[in-house]
């Protein structure tokens, strides 16, 4: 059995090339989407945004001061947001309906096709959906997006809605939402989260626990960038701060470390950094701390955490999501922020827009094993949840400009006019279409609908994976890779799944070397483990 993240915690090729051509052009991604022109020209590593100012003065153009950067895990566009069309938002890019107002999305399946279906419950299923680098390079199918449940079994299709997102949905229709962003890379969390800190994930492609001595990416990080110009920023944490994924971070960064409540405190004082990044539970305490003697933790309590990777309880996510937005908008700085709200990846759940190509960030190709299915870092990951909240937001807004995590780079990048770290940030979209920065639309911010009581997931939680009906249908065929070999070990309802690194690739917990930087996050996770191998009890990562 593969080990995964959550293991760790509790004990394709759809097209290739550059995405962005020298010039100003455009590219054709899987599919037949048009990627929109990037820059005048195309731009390198070590650049500014703007030859004209020097490396780290803020542009005067933009009147923000603190950028918030709450990204949460594992759910597609369509699993959350594609009912919005209908409920409140009709340019978002959500399902398409039939007469009664049901979506007419299907995955072919044995026998005909699974179609989307209301999750019956707030919780997830234990071990699925997939979203390895090979369960994701099948549910995309060069560009068909028809192999979701061949990946990961009918869950895949399943959504939610308004009634148990209120917030969400609240908070897309009144601030801009995304159509347009992609997942960095087309695999799992980490990967995806080091393109975010970094620009690249320069060879990983699963959530493998780093060692407390893997070097740092080959041309540093954001927080590099931001210490060489005096440039405040904080990773607030709740139980394991991300910046951890890259360890060099962490090691050398131990007072911007915080913990999250120091977030609420400075939110109040209105005495946020420049940039902020906000992390939720992760779930390392609901496995250390509820687990009885001889005894594997229940799966639907392992489910309340508030990441909302599976198996856990959306409801909580969203409560999680609410508190820090809401001491945002409360806070003094509140006119002068702004907040970014999206999904590392989509967990394995359906989404139908093919990901476009992506331009490779360095030339770190991706670590894979013989048998995985071949590709690189050109194309994105299926479209992840995403809104910008801003006094100067688009109020009820939609963009349809490309993004993916390195456009939060680019955006702090051209704030305060840093070097590039890799082709790909240099190089992506910023966030300047989600904002009308003539004057602020939102100083005095909206009222948004309270998150969904938590206690319903508490109650009834389920993390079964809902079977549903095959439709009986000549019209749709089975998508695969049939000359791929592994093909036949993703069959929807035999597959697990999870955040699940490569096989082969998994080695022992990093030794911590006795560096008491890294107690915090790596020698907690081994303790976690060593719990995980003494009681049993299995958690996947999403």
């Amino acid at each position: 059995m593969p080990v995964t993240r959550r293991d760790l915690l509790a004990g394709s090729a759809a097209a290739a090339g550059l995405a962005v051509l020298g010039g100003g052009g455009t590219a054709r991604a899987a599919g037949g989407l048009m990627l929109p022109n990037r820059s005048p020209a195309f731009r390198h590593p070590d650049t500014v945004p703007d030859a004209t100012r020097p490396p780290g003065t803020p542009d005067p153009k933009i009147p923000i001061d603190h950028i918030v950067i709450l990204m949460m895990e594992n759910h597609s566009f369509d699993n959350y947001f594609g009912m919005l069309p209908r409920l409140g938002q009709p340019k978002a890019d959500g399902f398409r309906f039939d007469r009664r107002g049901k979506p007419t999305a299907t995955n072919p399946t044995k026998g005909g096709a699974i179609r989307a279906f209301k999750m019956p419950t707030v919780c997830q299923p234990e071990h699925e959906p997939n979203q390895s680098w090979d369960a994701t390079h099948i549910s995309i199918n060069h560009g068909k997006m028809d192999g979701f449940v061949a990946a990961s079994g009918d869950i895949a299709m399943g959504y939610w809605d308004d009634e148990d997102l209120p917030f969400y949905y609240s908070l897309a229709k009144n601030f801009t939402l995304a159509n347009r962003w992609f997942s960095s890379a087309p695999c799992q969390t980490y990967p995806n989260r080091r393109f975010l800190m970094a620009g690249t994930a320069y060879g990983l492609v699963s959530s493998v626990l780093p060692g407390v001595n893997d070097p740092p990416p080959p041309n540093g990080t954001i927080f590099d960038r931001l210490n060489a110009h005096g440039i405040s920023w904080k990773n607030y944490f709740t139980d394991l701060p991300q910046t951890f994924l890259i360890p060099s971070v962490g090691k050398s960064n131990p007072t911007n470390l915080a913990p999250i409540a120091t977030f609420f405190t400075d939110c109040a004082l209105g005495t946020l950094p420049a940039v902020s990044f906000v992390d939720p539970d992760f779930g390392l305490a609901d496995v250390i701390g509820g687990l009885p003697p001889g005894q594997p933790v229940p799966e639907n309590v392992r489910a309340q955490g508030s990441d909302e990777e599976n198996p856990q309880n959306i409801r909580l996510g969203a409560a999680f999501s609410g508190a820090v937005l809401n001491a945002v908008l409360d806070s003094p700085a509140w006119p002068r922020t702004l907040f970014i709200w999206f999904y590392d990846e989509h967990g394995g759940y359906y989404d139908h827009v093919p990901p476009p190509a992506a331009i490779a960030p360095d030339k770190i190709k991706p670590v894979l094993g013989p048998d995985d299915i071949k590709g690189g870092y050109t194309i994105y990951g299926p479209r992840v949840p995403a809104v910008v909240a801003s006094p100067y937001s688009k109020p009820h807004g939609v963009t349809n400009v490309v993004h993916d995590h390195t456009s939060v780079l680019a955006f702090i990048e051209q704030k305060w006019n840093l070097p590039a770290m890799t082709h790909r940030d240099a190089n992506a979209n910023s966030l300047l279409d989600f904002l009308d920065l003539s004057k602020p639309r939102s100083l005095d911010p909206p009222t948004l609908a309270k998150p969904a009581d938590p206690g319903k997931g508490v109650v009834d939680c389920s993390t079964k994976e809902p079977h549903r009906p095959v439709i009986a249908t000549g019209q749709h065929k089975h998508g695969h890779h049939p000359d791929h070999p592994k093909h036949k070990h993703h069959h929807h309802r035999k597959h697990g799944g999870g955040d699940a690194p490569h096989e082969g690739r998994v080695g022992p917990l990093p030794n911590t070397g006795g560096d008491p930087l890294v107690v915090p996050a790596l020698a907690a996770i081994a303790a976690a483990a060593a719990v995980k191998r003494r009681y049993g009890g299995r958690r996947p990562e999403g």
